[in-house]
């Protein structure tokens, strides 16, 4: 299995199989055992051997890890979870609303707004063709336009921003 893990600011990609770790590719002989009766992991590496407890936290695949002494704060996902919140993030970082982007390359037809204009949720701003068929791009958020970005004829690629909101 795969996992991407944070730890200490440093993001590593770690694969189990059995009893082997591979960590950026380089494979170590692991073995897990825990202390009866304590919340205390001895995690063997190689020849060395690491005291552990790990508290988890109530978000999934985030630890606070005591490590021989030391204290990390952890993120352990499967690729599929790292994938999901790394793009979750992406969109979380955006600030203010969204602008409204071509959702596959096609020609714009018909431009709807102008700068200053306000705009409702839902609201058809550009009108595009794309693959033989008339598409109504809205307005992902109420907003003010801030920029038309295209014009009538003009041809645009997936992705590219079509009409900035402020």
């Amino acid at each position: 299995m795969k996992y991407i893990v944070d730890i200490g600011g440093e993001r590593l990609e770690v694969e189990l199989d059995g009893e082997t770790a591979r960590v950026g590719g380089v494979a170590h002989a692991v073995h897990l055992s825990d202390v009866e009766g304590s919340p205390v992991h001895l995690v063997g590496i190689g020849h060395r051997v690491h005291r552990v407890v790990a508290r988890r936290h109530a978000e999934r695949g985030r630890y606070t890890l005591r490590l021989d002494g030391w204290r990390l704060e952890a993120e352990a996902l499967d690729e599929r979870m790292r994938a999901i919140r790394d793009l979750t993030a992406a969109q979380d970082a955006h600030a203010g609303p969204l602008p409204v982007t071509a959702p596959m390359p096609g020609m714009i037809v018909r431009v709807h707004v102008q700068p200053g204009d306000i705009v409702t949720q839902g609201q058809g701003v550009v009108s595009m063709e794309a693959m033989k068929m008339d598409n109504e791009l809205r307005a992902p958020t109420a907003g003010t336009v801030k920029a038309v970005l295209v014009q009538p004829g003009q041809a645009v690629e997936r992705g590219a921003v079509l009409v900035e909101l402020a």
